[in-house]
């Protein structure tokens, strides 16, 4: 049982999909859409011939690749289509952390697609590297959690922990209960597109929001306003009235840079001042997803980054008394 209900019957074959590929040493590493584009439409290469090419590269495959009892589990879980006479792989499967992950097929363009992709790894490894400082949390809350991988990474480094996932996507909930249970990692689901639904104070938070402008797409690409951080903004000052005395937030995003100047930066720190808070930020890469600049939507952006920060009320407290005592 995982975070309630038990599972079904499909996806208990999918968790066994997961233990099975791990045993036969499987492993992906997810590109950029626009780089999957690229490696599946060169030319002379357009079938399966192995399972990286099955579960990572999204190929059709015939019979007599895909061992028996995967092809089965692939079935009884629901993941298995057949186009023009060959089968197909309804999810992915990549490796993060050393831990395999379901996430959506390739192209992940429809409203119900589960994205994982390098923005998920930088997300990782920022989150690992903040939270060596945190110490000890009941709760990790997951904002738009997709597969849930920030989550169930997060809660293996806080042994004790329960990581709360919260997403509004009910496919993304069902893969991510899928992937906690292949993981050993105790999580609970709750589907929603804030934090509304999750009660109490927050001792850690950690987020990795939309951020590209994107009105007719799949929603966890569409980061709305704010050249696409509207939903990274309003997703942090939601936590930060929420944050317990020592509570954190951990956001990975991106930011649009216009003329040198970050604005979703100048943003936040004028917002979350108002509430007590302080902000330790810092840019983690500084060109990211080039090919969005050829839209109009971007034509006065020079460079889109991400970006990494940690909100915190605890050091806003410690310098208020600090002032205080002097």
């Amino acid at each position: 049982m995982v975070g309630g209900a038990p599972l079904s019957a499909a996806d208990l074959a999918l968790v066994e999909l997961l233990r099975r590929l791990e045993a036969l040493g499987y492993d992906f590493v997810t590109p950029t859409p626009v780089t999957h584009a690229r490696v599946i439409n060169r030319p002379g290469k357009v079938e399966a011939r192995s399972l990286r090419d099955v579960f990572g590269w999204s190929r059709p495959f015939g019979e007599g690749l895909v061992p028996a009892e995967i092809l089965e589990l692939l079935a009884r879980g629901d993941a298995l289509c057949t186009e023009h006479g060959r089968m197909r792989s309804r999810v992915r499967v990549s490796r993060v952390e050393d831990i395999l992950f379901l996430h959506g097929a390739f192209p992940t363009d429809q409203p119900e697609s589960v994205f994982l992709g390098p923005d998920t790894y930088r997300f990782v490894r920022f989150v690992k590297a903040r939270l060596s400082g945190i110490g000890k949390a009941d709760r990790i809350i997951d904002m738009g959690a997709g597969a849930g991988v920030g989550g169930i990474v997060a809660a293996r480094l806080l042994p004790g922990a329960t990581a709360i996932l919260v997403d509004a996507n009910p496919e993304a909930l069902r893969l991510a209960r899928i992937n906690a249970a292949a993981a050993g990692v105790a999580v609970e689901i709750v589907q929603g597109e804030s934090l509304d639904e999750v009660k109490g104070e927050i001792e850690l938070v950690i987020a990795n929001p939309p951020f590209i402008i994107d009105d007719g797409g799949p929603a966890y690409r569409n980061g709305g306003s704010m050249f696409g951080a509207r939903i990274s903004h309003d997703w942090a000052l939601a936590a930060a009235r929420r944050l317990a005395p020592t509570g954190r937030m951990l956001l990975y995003t991106g930011s649009a840079i216009i003329a040198g100047r970050d604005g979703l930066r100048e943003a936040l720190a004028s917002d979350l001042a108002s509430l007590g808070c302080v902000m330790d930020y810092a840019e983690i890469d500084p060109d990211i997803f080039g090919e969005q600049l050829d839209l109009p939507a971007y034509r006065s952006v020079e460079r889109i980054a991400a970006v990494g920060a940690v909100i915190s009320r605890q050091a806003a407290d410690e310098a208020e008394a600090a002032t205080a005592a002097n």
